[in-house]
């Protein structure tokens, strides 16, 4: 099961919602995955598409405990290469599809009685704080997707038009998020990218468990990342050292074959001679094998001192 699925499974266990919210839910739920359909007989209809039976289960039990229906449900069997069923739920005009679209601001009516579809989302839907998450939750059910977040962070919502997307970018962004949107063939993408943007929003919509799963896996990153900088870090730094040490032994050779070593001072020579009798040892373990003896900085100029004579004597 993909970490989407897990977190819709997951929110769709949220209940005891008030009304409000239910409403504002339903709405979001149909204008990412519902259409409505006019017919001269059948009058005015609308039905919400799924693949994932928990959110099926959802939408009856919401339409149900806010609207009295009994939501009809159609499964056909998906003919792409998932093969996964898919949930058709439809509510006719008998059932009440009118007022259900007029509540959830899906349709507006005029004065003369007429009806006109609403391309934004209605404002009494959005005053409250808790209907804004209910919003969300269900704009999630209906057209968003999180991938693992092993691979990556991305959270997306599908909308069909740019006007859905900028008003659910205007939501997200109240949250004190940074959504944005990107044109993907005919549909438009509202996304986050961010591994802590995603982790406020699966708090905003309810997904408790999702977040916790996906703070472990930052978590786990970041001590892995880190570890990683450490290591190339002691590895650059090793190399140094090792280049520096076989550097300081070519200068000593090269001085001892040119002239010998008792040409140097003595506290050079002392140097020199304990460098090639021990090449691996740190500049700190060569400082204390001197009598007396001396610190690292001390060690470092002398032995810099030395590949200077070396430089001269090659020149």
């Amino acid at each position: 099961m993909s970490f989407s699925s897990v977190a819709k499974n997951e929110i769709c266990r949220i209940s005891d919602e008030k009304e409000c919210c239910d409403i504002a839910e339903i709405s979001a739920l149909l204008r990412m995955s519902g259409t409505i359909q006019i017919n001269g007989k059948q009058g005015l209809s609308c039905r919400i598409t799924t693949e994932n039976p928990a959110i099926a289960r959802r939408v009856f039990t919401l339409m149900k405990k806010v609207f009295s229906i009994h939501t009809d449900i159609l499964v056909k069997k998906n003919n792409t290469l998932k093969k996964n069923n898919i949930y058709l739920l439809a509510i006719t005009q008998e059932m009440g599809a009118r007022n259900v679209l007029l509540k959830t601001g899906m349709l507006k009516e005029f004065e003369d009685g007429t009806l006109g579809f609403n391309n934004k989302i209605s404002s009494d839907i959005m005053k409250k704080n808790c209907c804004r998450r209910s919003y969300l939750r269900g704009a999630f059910l209906g057209g968003g997707s999180i991938s693992n977040p092993e691979k990556t962070y991305h959270l997306e919502f599908v909308a069909n038009t740019i006007e859905q997307a900028e008003e659910l970018v205007k939501i997200i962004n109240s949250f004190d998020l940074h959504a944005k949107i990107i044109q993907r063939k005919n549909s438009y993408v509202v996304y986050l990218k961010e591994g802590e943007q995603i982790v406020d929003l699966l708090n905003i919509i309810g997904a408790h468990s999702a977040l916790l799963d996906l703070e472990s896996v930052r978590v786990y990153k970041e001590v892995r990342n880190n570890v990683n900088r450490l290591v190339n870090c002691e590895t650059a730094n090793l190399n140094k050292t090792v280049d520096a040490a076989i550097r300081q032994i070519e200068s000593i050779r090269y001085i001892q074959g040119k002239v010998g070593l008792r040409k140097l001072p003595l506290g050079l020579r002392e140097i020199a001679e304990v460098r090639l009798n021990y090449p691996d040892l740190t500049l700190k373990e060569i400082g204390e094998m001197l009598d007396p003896p001396i610190g690292k900085s001390g060690v470092n100029h002398r032995l810099r001192k030395i590949e200077k004579i070396a430089e001269e004597l090659r020149e």
